[in-house]
């Protein structure tokens, strides 16, 4: 559930303060919990989030536990509220403007961006600041992190220099808050 949780919370928590910000998945598929552990339900980056909720709505619709299920997991509250953020999700690999900043909620995604950057080989010679807050994907935690992603925003759009700036920045938000953060330069 990864980016439909975490970092759309973070999307989530960002938009509704007013940030011009973007979210996308690394993997080769969304995937979200399926009826069992063995099965998970897996859609195309593209598909509309309207759709998805349909689909999952549609398959617990005469099921109670499968309804149960989902509830209990948080996937219906999960994806109504990825309606209102974006349209559907999109692939970061697929994705051909360059950033300030992009955030990560989990050490592999973190990984993925940093290969992803370095494949494209800095041929725009254009710094990114990459830096992931280890979010836990449960929805407690991504409430939580969507906090710590924010007042890491406030800090970056807060400096002049964000070169100069970015360590203490780390080192501040890190001291303060309860997510572990990790950071690199990349570039495009």
């Amino acid at each position: 559930m990864s980016n439909m949780n975490r970092s759309m919370e973070g999307h989530f928590q960002l938009k509704k303060r007013g940030y011009n910000v973007q979210s996308y998945g690394t993997g080769t598929q969304v995937r979200l919990p399926g009826p069992t552990q063995a099965s998970a339900n897996s859609y195309n980056f593209g598909t509309p989030y309207a759709h998805i909720s349909n689909d999952l709505r549609t398959q617990a619709k005469d099921d109670p536990n499968l309804h149960s299920h989902y509830s209990r997991l948080g996937l219906f509250a999960m994806v109504d509220r990825n309606i209102t953020v974006k349209a559907a999700p999109e692939k970061f690999q697929n994705e051909k403007m360059s950033y300030d900043v992009i955030l990560t909620c989990e050490e592999r995604v973190f990984d993925l961006v940093c290969e992803e950057l370095l494949k494209r080989a800095g041929v725009k010679s254009k710094p990114v600041h990459v830096i992931n807050i280890d979010i836990d994907d449960t929805h407690k935690s991504s409430l939580k992190g969507g906090d710590t992603i924010v007042e890491l925003a406030r800090c970056i759009v807060a400096s002049k220099d964000l070169e100069r700036d970015m360590d203490g920045i780390i080192e501040d938000v890190q001291r303060r808050m309860t997510h572990r953060l990790l950071y690199t330069m990349a570039f495009y």
